[in-house]
């Protein structure tokens, strides 16, 4: 049993104090620095909240979708294209939530 605060809730918190407490107080040239950290973590939060797909499963639908197995036409297509816009949606989510909207 995980006791509370959990990593995400430390992760936050210290985003939170980079944005709030320590970048008013620091000169103009180290703001830039301390606004990476933020963004650093805010990352990292992104990425623990993301649905894991394992490289090996990747690499194997890859394969699958190079052989032809998931082509218009065929049965899976529309499930597989479907996975495909979701995943791309969610790595968009983690990597770059502005262009998402």
């Amino acid at each position: 049993m995980q006791e509370k605060p959990d990593a995400a809730d430390l992760l936050a918190t210290a985003r939170e104090v980079v944005l709030n407490e320590l970048l008013p107080a620091l000169r103009p040239e180290k703001a830039i620095a301390a606004r990476m950290v933020a963004a650093a973590i805010a990352l990292a939060l992104r990425q623990a909240a993301a649905p894991p797909m394992s490289e090996a499963d990747l690499a194997a639908l890859a394969a699958e979708i190079r052989a032809g197995r998931h082509d218009p036409g065929t049965e899976s297509h529309a499930q597989v294209a479907a996975f495909l816009r979701d995943y791309a949606r969610a790595r968009a989510a983690v990597s770059a939530p502005k262009v998402l909207g």
